[in-house]
């Protein structure tokens, strides 16, 4: 009866080339996974970004119906009119990637809400901006 505790002993156990293996497997499968999931913060920022800035457009139209002219800096949104709350909190004028809003009245209802997106620098091809803008419209 001896005999046949130490052979299962034997063979109860993994071997260092299994364990190996497998820790191998699983580390490119991890890797599989890190490449295939590495762009989508970045993509979901963006997606945020766009939303944020669609909230802020419906903020200055909602500005414009209450004042009856729309705002001169995108500040003005979040200050109290005629009693009645600021539209937006201060923390809705930074995108993303912590970048202030950009602001522009263009007059004649044109106005244009740019991010400098992911590079935070503004004025350069990935910024963000809302459809209203006339650079939108030329585009």
């Amino acid at each position: 009866m001896k005999k046949e505790e130490k052979r299962n002993s034997k063979k109860a156990g993994f071997t260092l080339v299994e364990l190996l293996l497998v820790v191998t497997i699983l580390g490119v499968l991890a890797g599989i996974a890190v490449m295939n999931l590495g762009g989508t913060g970045e993509e979901a920022r963006i997606k945020a970004t766009q939303s944020d800035i669609a909230t802020i457009q419906q903020a200055v139209t909602t500005y414009e119906i209450r004042t009856g002219k729309y705002p001169s800096s995108i500040e003005d949104l979040t200050k109290d009119i005629d009693g009645q709350k600021g539209l937006l909190d201060t923390s809705a004028l930074t995108d993303k990637w912590g970048t202030k809003f950009g602001f522009k009245n263009e007059g004649g209802g044109y106005f244009e809400i740019r991010s400098a997106g992911p590079d935070a620098q503004m004025n350069t091809a990935d910024d963000l901006f809302n459809s209203k803008s006339k650079a939108a419209t030329r585009q």
